[in-house]
Formats: structure tokens, sequence, C-alpha cells
């Protein structure tokens, strides 16, 4: 943290030149990354009074303790600069693009003698042909393998021509696949011929192939192989991806793409359809957060930004729905980038506008599906947490830690604690206990174990906490919960009270009942069950959480019976560490080998000495040793 820091000093030490400039916070954090091409006027514009200005950034310059900037020789730079920064430091009051999706591309190797055909997320500037990108890495892969079978592609990676020769022909030689190119089998040109035929058909031209098989996916239904025909269908569906069907327009075969975005309710979406020789290549769709109060040309902008600095193909033309801020400057980096014109419209009228209509239509119906999904979904996590607090009449239970004990007849007792947030599991502060005090099947002594040592943990970290300063995410435990829930009725209640009242804590506690079917019926809480509709989100909840805790108390439970289990036949023999016992199961493969074995046979494998070996013996023939008397009995007598 900067401590006096003096911004109206500092506004006036700022240069007038582009860069970019960093707003922070008191506590350091950078909530807001931009741009400028004179970072005196523009930063300067933040502290003067009487700007007409969004609510969104009159409250982020409330929070701002300090800027920094870093001046650029260009406006074309800091536009670079500040979508690096933005995307290191996702700051809360910039526009940002929620989605990091990388399209896959068909690599065909023409740089190689003998070429390859190969998946790829980067299109770099190189003699190879690159056809792209698609929105289905699935059917991509499902392309890649029909055309090195339907063309003869090779599979390997060798490098051809120098390791011709070099070992025998693979099994795709054998199975007819593939020519054998590293042995020389087939000649460079002919190779290439197969080649050129390859990129025929990623340009497009692949009825002949889907013909072929159409043909075979008929003949395998008929022969009632249906897994078969299944396969053919799902290459079909691959190949009429990567061809692209959907013809949009006759008359320009322009590479571009077209992006329209629906907004509402502080949630956004942008659709963008990819548009490749008068194809209709795939759609896609991105969500925007912080766009609340925002102008629509503020997030389209920023979606330009954010999403051509990482996508590696640029195409010749931007369709937007809205106009963007800096449209000079867009064009002059994306050409740049691509290394050729760029062109960036938004047209009102003609054929390019239905293509923003249309994708403008698919970004309503995806951000209608995503309210409803996100509805759905606070229904029956932070709105099922707020019910059960409603419930039992407490303020919140957005945090809420159950516990359960697993054991059988008292031994390898363990105790659970699964914590849930908001409504949603959180494993990273799930814990589990191996009791230590307790012997026999005594649950409610088990679960005062696992309560004090949970929160004397607790209270120990809170006091390490103010003592050093340390950070609040020393450990899980610091947390308290907003509410306990117990696997049990009023006796487990009443143990974790009891706790808490010795620890002088003061948390809500309820007891999850079930009914004769071991089914959650309600909630023992003050005292009293209270009862709740079956089908409701808090019921649906409270379930997860006690089936959450009981699953894994018996998951550790059952991990340490079945180590107590290994370990009670072999370990427990004086002199049979971890490394002999794996000698002796790889020589007799069974303990009823190991059992049968004689001594003489148990001192021949290396790990052994005469020793261990009648320690073995003897630990397999108790019964004989009372009423037998040898030497390997002996040396355990």
């Amino acid at each position: 943290m900067i401590k006096d820091f003096d911004i109206e000093k500092e506004l006036k030490k700022l240069p007038e030149q582009p860069g970019v400039y960093l707003m922070h916070s008191e506590n350091d954090e950078i909530i807001y990354v931009g741009k400028a091409i004179n970072l005196k006027n523009r930063v300067r514009q933040y502290f003067q009074s009487g700007r007409n200005r969004s609510p969104k950034i009159e409250k982020m310059i409330t929070l701002i303790h300090y800027f920094e900037y870093i001046v650029t020789d260009s406006e074309l730079e800091a536009l670079v600069l500040e979508n690096n920064l933005i995307k290191e430091y996702a700051p809360k009051y910039n526009t940002m693009l929620t989605d990091d999706k990388t399209y896959p591309f068909i690599k065909v190797t023409l740089e190689e003698a003998y070429p390859r055909v190969l998946l790829t997320r980067q299109m770099k500037r190189d003699k190879n042909k690159y056809f792209g990108p698609f929105t289905s890495a699935g059917a991509v892969r499902d392309t890649i393998e029909l055309i090195k079978k339907l063309y003869h592609i090779r599979f390997c990676s060798k490098k051809l021509p120098s390791e011709i020769g070099m070992g025998r022909p693979c099994l795709y030689y054998q199975m007819k696949q593939c020519p054998a190119p590293c042995q020389g089998y087939i000649s460079e040109e002919d190779y290439r011929r197969n080649v050129e035929d390859v990129m025929e058909f990623l340009n497009g031209n692949v009825q002949q192939v889907l013909e072929n098989l159409e043909t075979q996916m008929q003949e395998a239904a008929s022969n009632l192989e249906f897994e078969q025909a299944a396969g053919y269908r799902d290459l079909i569906d691959s190949v009429k991806h990567i061809a692209g069907k959907q013809r949009i327009t006759n008359a320009n075969t322009i590479d571009r793409d077209v992006v329209a975005m629906a907004i509402n309710e502080g949630e956004a979406v942008v659709s963008i359809f990819f548009i490749r020789d008068g194809k209709l290549l795939g759609r896609e769709h991105f969500h925007m957060a912080g766009v609340e109060e925002n102008l629509p040309e503020e997030t389209m902008t920023a979606f330009v930004k954010q999403y051509y600095a990482g996508t590696p193909y640029i195409p010749k033309e931007l369709l937007l729905e809205t106009e963007v801020e800096d449209k000079d400057l867009l064009e002059s980096w994306l050409s740049k980038k691509r290394e050729q014109r760029v062109h960036i419209l938004s047209p009102q009228k003609g054929e390019k506008h239905k293509l923003i209509e249309l994708a403008k239509e698919n970004a309503i119906v995806v951000l209608h599906q995503d309210l409803e999904k996100m509805k759905r979904e606070e229904a029956r996590t932070t709105g099922a947490a707020q019910e059960i607090a409603n419930l039992i009449g407490i303020e919140k239970a957005d945090r809420i830690e159950a516990f359960d004990i697993s054991n059988i007849s008292g031994v390898n007792a363990v105790a659970s604690m699964v914590v849930f947030e908001n409504g949603k599991a959180k494993r990273s502060d799930y814990r589990k206990f191996r009791l230590r005090t307790v012997t026999g099947p005594d649950d409610y002594k088990s679960m005062e174990e696992t309560l004090s040592r949970r929160f004397l943990h607790g209270k120990e970290e809170q006091r390490r906490i103010a003592a050093e300063g340390l950070a609040e995410e020393l450990g899980s435990f610091n947390r308290f919960p907003d509410l306990i829930m117990m696997d049990g009725g009023k006796g487990q209640v009443n143990v974790a009270l009891r706790v808490l009242q010795e620890l002088h804590l003061d948390i809500p506690v309820c007891g999850m009942v079930k009914d004769d079917n071991h089914r959650t019926r309600g909630l023992y809480y003050n005292n009293q069950e209270i009862a709740f509709p079956p089908k409701n989100e808090a019921f649906d909840l409270i379930t997860r959480i006690q089936d959450e805790a009981h699953r894994f108390a018996i998951e550790y439970h059952k991990l340490l019976r079945s180590k107590a289990q290994v370990r009670s036949v072999l370990d427990d023999i004086k002199g049979i560490g971890p490394a002999r016992r794996k000698a002796l199961m790889r020589s007799f493969k069974t303990i009823e080998g190991i059992r049968q074995a004689e001594v003489e046979e148990l001192k021949a494998i290396p790990e052994m000495n005469e020793r261990a070996a009648q320690a073995v013996y003897a630990y397999f023939h108790k019964e004989t040793c009372e009423t037998k008397n040898s030497n390997a009995c002996q040396s355990q007598i």
C-alpha cells in the first residue's frame, strides 16, 4: 500500500503521453485498468466534479486510494497493454469477458515432405495450411481420423525423409490405412496427391465422402450391426460440422465474424457467428461480467478488445451490432494482427444487417436460458440456505457444517465434517477425524471429541491470526459456521450445545431427523421438531447435506478398515515390514500360499532371513506349536 498518496499532487505529475493507468483500492487491489491517448487529461477526468458518469464509475471513484500509470509509445501499444493487464488482474470495475476459450484448427503440415493432418489451437504465419476455426474439438478429431483412413495420410511423427527406413512399418501399414512413407513404399509425388485430395475435402468438397458413409451406415444397419451404424452416423455428423454446409451467401465469400449481444438483469451474452468462404462454420456464445449501467458500445468495445486479443485468427471483416469506441484504433490493431486490412462495420440494413439480427436472436435465446438456469440454481443453493435460516428463525445460513460418526462396534471410529457455503458443497473445507479417546461404540462421546477438536483448533487459528497478523486463509477451521447440523436428533444436538457452551461459542445447532425408513423428515431445533414439505428446495438441501456427511464418514471408515485388514495378516508378524510383505506376496501370490510354505521355502526369498522365516511359519502354525516342538515354534516361544 502507498501511504500518504496525495492524489492532487500526483495528478499534476501525469505526462501528456499515451499509456495505461491502474486504479488501486486501499488494500492494494487493482480495481480498474484503462488506456489513454493523453494520460494527464484522461486520469484527471475521474476526479473532476460535475461530470456525467454512471453510478458504477462513481462508486469505483470513491474506492480509489492511489493510482499508477505506464507510459507507452503509442495509443496502439496502450491498447495491447490494457488488454494484457485486464486479463492478468481481472479488475472488479472493468467489463470482463468471462469465457476463456480457444478454438481448434485443422493443420496440414505442407512444410514437410510428407505432410500430416493435425489438430492445433494456434494459427501461425508459416507454410502450413490451416482450416477453421471450428467450434467442436470432438468433430475435428473425428474428421482427422477419417481423413487419415480415407486418404492414407501417415499417423506417425517421424521426420521424413531423413528417417526413412529406420525401424519397421507400423500397425497402420498392416491395416492398410497408411502407405508407409517411413519405408519409402510411396513416392513423395504420389503422397502429395493424397494431400491435395485432403485439402479438397477440407475446402468443402465432401459429397462423395458423405454418400459413401451413408451407404456403409445403411449396410451396417441392415446387418443388425447397430453399434457400427451409430459410428458411421457420428462420422457423418462430424463431416457435416467441419464442412459447414449452411451457406450464408453466394455472392460474397469473404471471411467475417458477426457479433451481437443481449443484455438483461446485469447479465450479458455475446453471440458470434464464424463465416468462412461464405459458409457458417459455427457459432459461439460468451458471457460478459460487469456490464451494469454500461452503454451497449462500451460492452461491445470490451468484447472486441478482449476476444480478439486471444483468438489466433482475425477475419477480414467484423459485423457488429453496435458501433465501438476507438473504431479507427481497433481497426489498426486488428489489421496489424492479421497483417491485412480489417474492416469493422455496423450495417443498419441489407443482407449484412440480417446476419446481425440472426446473431442477436441467438444471443437473446441463450441469455433467457441462462437466466432461467441461474434462477433455478440460486433457488436450490443460496435460496435454499436462506429458507432453512428462515425456517428455524436465524438471520442467515451462508456456511453450514454437518458432522457424522462411522464405526463398526467401535472399531476404527471416525467422524466427518462437511461444509456447505451458499448452498453448495465446499469440499476444500471438508475434514475427517480419527477418534482418539473413545473406546467402544459410543456416538455421543465420539461427537463430543470431534466437535471439541474442531472448535478448539478453530479458536487457536483465530488467536494466531489476531496475534501475528496472518491472512485469514490460514486454515478452514478459523471460519466458524452460521449453523451446525448433526446427523441425529435431541441427543446429538445436546452434545453439541454442551461443547459450544464450554468453549463460550454461540452457534445454532440443528439435528437432522430421519424417519423409520432412514429418510430425512425434519429438523430438531430448540427442543422441538420442525417439519416441512418434502418437495421444496430447503428439504432437498438438508437431504444433500445429510447424505454427504454420511458418505464422507463411511468412505474414511472403509479406508481405515481396509488398511487394518491388510495389516492384520502380515504386518502383525514381528520382523515383517513392507519390503518383506511385498516379497512374500510376490513369491507365493496369496496368503494361503504363505501359510502352506515351509521354513526353507520362506528362507529362500532374498529379502528374508532365517529368523523372519521362522516368525512367519510360527504365526500361521500356532495350533501346531502347542503340540509340536519344532525349531520354528521354539523361536516364537
